[in-house]
């Protein structure tokens, strides 16, 4: 497994912008594919967004295409949510997560990722 820190969250108004990290542990970054997932108090974890070993395939929630960026470095074990024109309905505790698998049908469901960083908390006003 690989080890995830995520941060970049705080505290911003709507129609503003965050920038999410995701470091990553270890030497073999890039054989995972990387994932946004994100849970609101009361609510389930949900899909944000991921992307594949090299970055080449990206895939998004419908709420955040147009607005949400993923993308990744693996010469430097990160990868990033860039968040535009933020609502308030993105308030929630962000997480970093990867899986080695690129199955589609699978990808937006979190038992498909076997590793999770700790969370950080957006929280984005009205």
């Amino acid at each position: 497994q690989v080890q995830l820190v995520e941060s970049g969250g705080g505290l911003v108004q709507a129609g503003g912008s965050l920038r999410l990290s995701c470091v990553a542990s270890g030497r073999t970054f890039s054989r995972y594919v990387m994932g946004w997932f994100r849970q609101a108090p009361g609510k389930e974890r949900e899909f944000v967004a991921a992307i594949s070993w090299t970055g080449a395939r990206t895939y998004y929630q419908d709420s955040v295409k147009g607005r949400f960026t993923i993308s990744r470095d693996n010469a430097k074990n990160m990868v990033y949510l860039q968040m535009n024109t933020l609502e308030p309905e993105d308030t929630a505790v962000y997480y970093c997560a990867a899986t080695m698998v690129w199955d589609f049908d699978a990808l937006s469901r979190p038992p498909n990722f076997g590793s999770w960083g700790q969370g950080t908390q957006v929280t984005v006003s009205s």
